[in-house]
């Protein structure tokens, strides 16, 4: 039976992210995914800051980037909006010149899960695709893990399990971890990519009851003359899905006539946490990281810079903790789960208590305008939530 200090199981963000960290510090890692493709289902916008590849030492490469943002443009139901295009506050810095930078990016999740899968491997990790883990128990004070590789069941022991398997963590829930997600926490997302829709390289926000309730809607660059055009709802808050409110938004707010010639070429979606992250992410010889954690902003349902930067954390904790030699108890892993709180925990819950606030608020008129201002605010260049 093959050793490893380290398996991860699911390669998204936070999974790739762990591994290459852990990797990077001399450990012997394995990294699993069922999946046979990486990035798919695309269920998410794709949105992530500058500062959070470079913070994460991430090359920033064309092989992955659709479209450069430069600011943002916050929407209300009405559509009196707030602008912030940083080209204007800080134009030596931000802008298409050369010497300048893009605030951030629209990637192409497919091409930039399978760079970070890369970046991981070159690191040393060892990646299997089409690898499901199907449980795993205790030997001693190591783990063994069973999965499925194609149709081979094979068996490795490792010292530490990070579950990076998504929303409702499979793999915590094996350690006994509260990984539900409560019903009306849960972002029913859609999305489409079109074209003839012309865009700034902005990222477009409007809030407000009326296009979607809980949560917000979205027009996104996409690069190559394309745009993405979304919303999430939450379904406890509305009579309709999310299909239903996405057209209402299309053919009735005050976007209509920007949105008359847009050609749908595709429809991705799915499930965005909106909920404090868990409370408890570590059992014995197990963490949990990005989704499976709920590391996911809880204003924005941002997940991409959250992930990577759990990702780096947890990495560089299992690069100490294993070298040092402990056994790896829920007591000393614990610690993981400490040193994500001080770097940007406190600040996700923070948030967290913020959105409950909003939403707990009867009145719609009231909700809205709180919502509106909340993220003007958030995005604003004073913003003390820029990093997550």
């Amino acid at each position: 039976m093959e050793k490893f200090d380290v398996v991860v199981i699911g390669s998204g963000p936070a999974g790739a992210t762990t591994a290459r960290y852990a990797a990077s510090n001399g450990l012997n890692v394995l990294m699993l995914d069922k999946r046979q493709e990486l990035g798919a289902p695309v269920q998410c916008s794709g949105a992530v800051s500058h500062h959070a590849l470079v913070d994460n030492t991430i090359p920033i490469s064309e092989e992955f980037i659709e479209a450069s943002i430069y600011g943002f443009d916050i929407y209300n139901q009405e559509g009196n909006n707030c602008k912030i295009d940083y080209r204007t506050i800080k134009p030596d810095v931000y802008g298409q010149d050369n010497g300048k930078t893009p605030l951030g990016y629209v990637v192409f999740r497919r091409r930039f899960d399978r760079y970070l899968m890369t970046l991981a491997e070159k690191a040393g990790t060892r990646v299997l695709l089409k690898a499901e883990a199907k449980g795993f128990e205790k030997l001693n004070d190591d783990v063994i893990v069973h999965f499925k590789h194609f149709n081979e069941n094979i068996s490795v022991s490792t010292k530490v399990i990070v579950g990076a398997d998504g929303l409702q963590s499979l793999v915590g829930k094996w350690a006994g971890l509260k990984t539900h997600l409560n019903f009306n926490e849960l972002a029913s997302c859609l999305q489409f990519v079109v074209d003839g829709v012309p865009v700034d390289g902005l990222l477009e926000i409007i809030t407000g009851h009326e296009w979607a309730p809980g949560g917000y809607a979205w027009v996104f660059p996409k690069g190559h003359g394309y745009a993405e055009i979304g919303l999430g709802v939450i379904a406890s808050m509305t009579k309709h899905n999310a299909q239903w409110h996405l057209d209402h938004f299309m053919k009735n707010s005050f976007f209509k006539e920007r949105f008359r010639d847009a050609k749908i070429l595709e429809v991705q979606g799915g499930g965005v946490p909106l909920s404090h992250p868990l409370k408890t992410q570590f059992a014995d010889n197990m963490i949990l990281v990005g989704d499976a954690a709920r590391h996911v902003n809880p204003i924005t349902g941002g997940g991409i810079h959250t992930a990577l930067s759990a990702g780096k954390i947890a990495g560089e904790f299992l690069g100490e903790f294993i070298k040092s030699g402990q056994k790896a108890s829920a007591e000393n892993l614990s610690a993981h789960q400490d040193k994500w709180m001080n770097v940007m925990g406190k600040k996700m819950w923070e948030l967290y208590e913020i959105k409950s606030r909003i939403f707990k608020t009867d009145n719609i008129e009231e909700r809205n305008s709180a919502l509106f201002n909340t993220m003007s605010e958030y995005f604003s260049p004073n913003s003390p939530f820029k990093k997550i």
